[in-house]
């Protein structure tokens, strides 16, 4: 079994979870296994806590709030800035946990970790900027004021494909706005999860505000849900579940922010620099061997110069290389398991089937461990499967186009709504292609987006809510109205 680097205290959290402070085994002797996607071996065991044990999660949460948020924003920020220099401490062995449990480039995970610490350090000074209004009134003898006040007691549902970031851009929020929070990690990438408890307890964070908890997404999902000590829900995932998360939290009517399946065009105008398009591709698209929400997954480009692009992707993407992310260099890794795998067979075979062309790569499968080379394929329409699913694997699909207002209207052709792309060198293009996609995010002229310092999220059925940014840590807020008589009589 590969050994997993030591951080401090690694003896407690090994086949434990987080509760109040404390390091917590499963009832019996049931665990849930975690997989090294790279080589198929067993790295460790977690908890496959109870619905009973993960309601304690929820009480051990609401038993710390009344204190976190008494606390001054200062001191909260204070405590989330050393959490922050724990991890930058110790990045590289949370970039090797991450690797050995999700398999993308060990590089790409420590650039992960530096990214996730950066919501930690942006929230820690946030949390002293949670101002509210004085509102002018229009009587005499009154005050009128509206105060942000933390919402209570919070968790998190977080996904496999960025198991730190996603969790810190959710805690970080909470945390500074003066919410406990309890966190449930995806059973795929939990050591991760588990990691940044250790490092919050280092920090100092009081017991109970931050929980970590592994089991069965369902049975604690249901939880969560059904619980009235829970006030905001925040989901990364797919669009089916979220909908099934924001039917169970109806009924009382928890806070919710959704961040949901996406379906990114990249749109390549003819003016474009190719070459820097290119590079926004192998950023967008390749990162994480194409398992991110934001990846690009309809390519447009325009029908004068996508033989020369098409020319200048594979060449570039030919020197990408394929391994276990623990080897120096690579670049494209494992995918998550074989199910994310036959995912993107099934959209190359059914692209092929349509008329496809392939330009690059092989069929899906052809390599060991879930690895795929890059595929470019072309000839690609709007009939296919990749064009209403996310394909989350390493195939691009070009569709040539003839004018913007085409491009536009192909761009559009979906339900989602979370990133897009496009690349051109025309100044009236930018202004006018980013207020027509309907999206939540638009990079122009670049493929690497995100931001702890700008607003993640998506419209439409990719979902609601922001994350990062000052609007992150709203989410987290009630705004409280307050109508004072300041008449000495």
């Amino acid at each position: 079994m590969t050994a997993i680097p030591q951080l401090t205290h690694t003896n407690l959290w090994q086949n434990r979870c987080y509760i109040g402070g404390q390091w917590v085994a499963a009832v019996g002797d049931n665990t849930l296994e975690v997989v090294n996607p790279a080589n198929g071996e067993t790295l460790a065991q977690v908890p496959l806590l109870t619905q009973k044990q993960a309601n304690a999660a929820l009480v051990a949460a609401e038993q710390a709030f009344d204190d976190w948020r008494a606390r001054s924003p200062n001191e909260r920020g204070a405590l989330l800035r050393r959490w922050y220099e724990l991890m930058l401490k110790h990045k590289d062995d949370l970039a090797t946990i991450m690797t050995l449990e999700q398999g993308k480039p060990w590089a790409e995970s420590k650039a992960e970790i530096q990214y996730a610490a950066a919501f930690i350090d942006w929230f820690a000074e946030e949390a002293k900027r949670g101002f509210g209004d004085v509102i002018p009134a229009t009587k005499p003898h009154q005050q009128l004021l509206a105060i942000p006040e933390p919402v209570g007691v919070s968790v998190a549902i977080t996904p496999w494909n960025f198991p730190a970031a996603m969790i810190t851009r959710k805690a970080g929020a909470a945390l500074a706005a003066g919410c406990s929070m309890v966190v449930k990690p995806s059973a795929l990438t939990p050591l991760s999860a588990l990691a940044l408890a250790v490092l919050a307890q280092e920090a100092g964070i009081p017991d109970g505000v931050f929980n970590v908890i592994t089991g069965k997404s369902a049975d604690i999902g249901e939880v969560f849900t059904q619980s009235t000590i829970v006030k905001k829900l925040s989901f990364t995932g797919s669009t089916e579940v979220g909908r099934h998360l924001m039917a169970q939290c109806a009924p009382n009517l928890q806070k919710l922010s959704l961040e949901l399946g996406g379906n990114a065009p990249f749109i390549v105008f003819a003016d474009a620099d190719l070459d820097l398009a290119v590079q926004g591709v192998i950023a967008a698209k390749f990162r994480n061997s194409g398992q991110t929400c934001i990846s690009p997954n309809r390519f447009l480009v325009e029908v004068s110069v996508q033989a020369e692009f098409v020319q200048r992707l594979t060449k570039a993407l030919a020197e990408l290389k394929v391994g276990d992310g623990l080897e120096e260099g690579v670049q494209v890794c494992s995918l998550i398991n074989d199910k994310a795998l036959d995912k993107v067979r099934r959209h190359y075979d059914d692209a092929l089937a349509q008329g496809a062309r392939c330009e690059m790569g092989q069929r899906p499968g052809s390599l060991a461990n879930n690895r795929i080379a890059p595929i470019v394929l072309t000839q690609a329409n709007e009939h296919m499967q990749f064009w209403q699913e996310e394909t989350f694997g390493p195939l691009v699909a070009i569709k040539a186009f003839n004018t913007e207002e085409q491009a536009l209207a192909l761009a559009n052709d979906t339900h989602y709504g979370l990133a897009s792309y496009f690349y051109t060198a025309s100044a009236s293009r930018v202004v006018r292609v980013s207020r027509a996609l309907q999206a939540g995010m638009v990079g122009v002229n670049e493929g690497a987006i995100s931001n702890a310092m700008a607003p993640f999220g998506g419209i439409d059925q990719s979902g609601f809510g922001r994350e990062g940014g000052r609007q992150g840590m709203r989410e987290y807020q009630s705004l409280k109205y307050i109508c004072q008589s300041i008449d000495n009589g």
